[in-house]
């Protein structure tokens, strides 16, 4: 999968995405993460990519040209179009679901406006994907744009040891992950629960499933609408509501 990153901080973005798990997994080939410089494509002798906006206010706005420019560049580099997403506070905000369609895909593109936003006529040429990684505003798109690169990255074959990495997490099947546990045993007075140094496989697979419902259950109980649930995850939701 290759995954394109429009910004005005290109060093911040590779920064990031060389490191850790992502870093390794680019240089394994596993994912391609290019971090594309907009100041390059601007026909502004000064490198200038924004302006005053028109009717007054606050800040700067990002001009539609070198946005328009720099991504069709890409397009042609590529051979295709990519899938591009827009970040921006105005968007759908990301979800577990949303990323593993975007793992799909071969190719996506991140705009990562700044300042007060980028002119709306680029948005209406080009017509991306708006995301929001929530309900609050950033000075810019970089961050939202490396939770999305990370975030699909992880999902691809082989950057992660194994699929169970992600699989048994949160919001993965609209359920919270369950509890987690390392040496010692016992820390500041505090006990690893016994099933879980049992050796019993079967048990600790319950009682991990019965804390991922509890936990569902209390913390989020809109997302047990979208589970996957059992007839026996049910009988424990249903002692759940009588406490």
């Amino acid at each position: 999968m290759r995954i394109d990153i429009l910004t005005l901080f290109p060093a911040m973005c590779d920064t990031v995405m060389s490191e850790s798990i992502i870093g390794r997994a680019r240089q394994a080939g596993k994912v391609e993460i290019n971090c594309i410089d907009i100041r390059d494509y601007t026909l502004d002798k000064h490198r200038r990519v924004d302006d005053k906006p028109y009717g007054g206010g606050m800040g700067m706005v990002m001009a539609p040209q070198p946005i328009f420019d720099c991504f069709n560049a890409l397009c042609d580099e590529i051979g295709a179009k990519p899938h591009l997403i827009y970040l921006t506070p105005q968007g759908k905000c990301l979800t577990q679901e949303r990323v593993k369609e975007l793992a799909r895909m071969d190719n996506i593109a991140l705009l990562c406006g700044h300042y007060e936003g980028i002119d709306e006529r680029v948005i209406e040429a080009l017509q991306p994907e708006e995301i929001s990684v929530g309900d609050y505003v950033l000075t810019g798109g970089e961050l939202p744009a490396l939770i999305v690169a990370d975030s699909v990255s992880r999902m691809l074959p082989g950057v992660l040891s194994d699929d169970e990495c992600f699989e048994d997490e949160s919001h993965y099947n609209s359920l919270l992950e369950y509890p987690q546990y390392t040496h010692p045993a016992e820390w500041q007075g505090r006990h690893v629960p016994d099933v879980l140094l049992s050796g019993h496989h079967a048990n600790v697979d319950k009682w991990r499933r019965e804390r991922s419902l509890e936990r569902t259950f209390y913390r989020r109980p809109d997302m047990l609408e979208d589970a996957d649930l059992s007839d026996k995850d049910r009988e424990f939701l249903s002692k759940l509501k009588k406490e």
